[in-house]
């Protein structure tokens, strides 16, 4: 069969290695892709904004399946737009996305079917969003109802820093994702992200991994798109994961369908494992970035046949194997990331860095000039490694890692720590 993948990131990246493996596949395209992704498939130049563009190439090209990585296509509708042209696509459609696309539309459901998650109110202004501040008290957290980019939440540690928050949102410091807020409790514990596969009607679990959104080691800085990730992780027990499918992806898809919006595609939760149980963070609308890519290196089984029972309707017949062994990722990015970075430097010594035993390097934002790997994008590389446990999987991602050279570059030197430290504890 013929598959169009729409992307660019390391989560594509991950995506494209995993389908090129699949028997099944003839042809693999990619759009706009980027320089490691040239090396899994066909890259084809499609503005995947003109949604006609797409489906003509889809028609010409025979293309069976269009895999959408990344939330902003499925929020301008283009699984919709492939549907009516009887183009099959893995993703949610325009109402579905609004799972991610708007905060408050999902902690509204939560309300209504009784999802566990944290108190909260919506505001469409700064003032009365401020007084409910003050009568709250911090920390407390300020989130963009719109999609941000990863930037779009604030875990304010005082009121003046929430009242700073709502005044950056509301001054369109996020443009549009900004013109409403969502104030909600702050939530202690453990966070972990976990995610299913869904058809509309039926869903079904994959597994676990805990991303690293802080920009420094010791879970520091600013909040990011996420600088590492494993899988799985310890607090999400099989018990754990019962309770995750019970009481959040099972009661959800269950909504979406009675509200004429039925959801297709993964459901990423974002879970806190507080001391009375987990607790709904946020919901997404795709495989996580970091978080892919730990879970393509742990799939044992082959992705496009579950790829293509979801976008069927067909989940109720698929059975997934999991490696049990630790996958571990870390992100490379340009100096100055999450802030303002330069684009064009060079990197060298990624064969190298490869041969390390284990180890797969996804790329983000990169591209090919004059024979060279540059950066071209915040998040860069994606340094990836398997291994039996945590410690030889950080071990051997971060030897790969000291093999490149990239001045311009750098990365945090801490992702996995938990599970590093839990192993050790655990050794006698």
């Amino acid at each position: 069969m013929n598959i169009l993948l729409i992307g660019s990131g390391g989560r594509e990246h991950a995506l494209a290695w995993k389908i090129a493996a699949s028997p099944l596949v003839e042809r693999l395209y990619c759009t706009p892709g980027n320089a490691g992704i040239a090396r899994e498939c066909e890259l084809v130049a499609l503005d995947p904004g003109d949604h006609a563009a797409v489906i003509a190439f889809c028609h010409t090209h025979r293309v069976d399946l269009v895999v959408v990585g990344p939330e902003a296509p499925m929020a301008a509708g283009i699984v919709d737009d492939l549907a009516a042209a009887g183009i099959k696509a893995f993703g949610a459609r325009r109402a579905a996305a609004q799972l991610e696309t708007s905060k408050g539309f999902t902690k509204d459901l939560c309300r209504k079917y009784g999802i566990p998650t944290a108190g909260y109110e919506r505001f469409a202004a700064a003032a009365p969003a401020k007084a409910y501040v003050r009568s709250k008290g911090a920390p407390i957290v300020v989130k963009a109802d719109g999609l941000a980019a990863g930037k779009g939440v604030v875990v304010a540690q005082n009121v003046a820093e929430a009242e700073a928050a709502i005044d950056m949102m509301f001054g369109g410091g996020l443009g549009e994702a900004g013109a409403e807020v969502v104030i909600e409790e702050f939530l202690e514990g453990e966070e972990a992200s976990f995610f299913a596969l869904c058809d509309g009607e039926t869903a079904i679990p994959l597994v676990s991994a805990q991303d690293h959104k802080r920009v420094s080691d010791g879970d520091k800085g600013p909040n990011t798109g996420g600088m590492g990730a494993y899988s799985p992780v310890a607090v999400m027990t099989a018990a754990m994961e019962r309770r995750a499918m019970d009481e959040f992806v099972l009661p959800t898809v269950a909504a979406m369908k009675e509200m004429g919006m039925p959801f297709t595609g993964v459901l990423y939760l974002g879970l806190m494992i507080t001391k009375s149980g987990p607790k709904l963070i946020e919901y997404n609308v795709r495989f996580g970035d970091p978080e892919c890519q730990v879970l393509m290196l742990r799939l044992m089984s082959d992705i496009v046949p579950a790829l293509l029972a979801s976008a069927e309707g067909q989940l109720r017949h698929l059975d997934l194997r999991w490696f049990p062994d630790t996958a571990l990722t870390v992100v490379m990015a340009a100096k100055g990331y999450p802030g303002r970075y330069g684009k064009g430097s060079v990197i060298e010594g990624l064969d190298a860095a490869a041969e390390v035993e284990g180890v797969e390097i996804f790329h983000a934002g990169t591209a090919e000039q004059g024979g060279h790997i540059v950066a071209n994008g915040g998040r860069v590389l994606n340094v990836c490694a398997i291994g039996k446990n945590a410690e030889q999987a950080q071990t051997r991602a971060y030897a790969a890692v000291d093999r490149i050279r990239w001045p311009d570059g750098f990365c945090r030197r801490d992702i996995g720590w938990r599970a590093v430290e839990r192993e050790q504890a655990q050794t006698p």
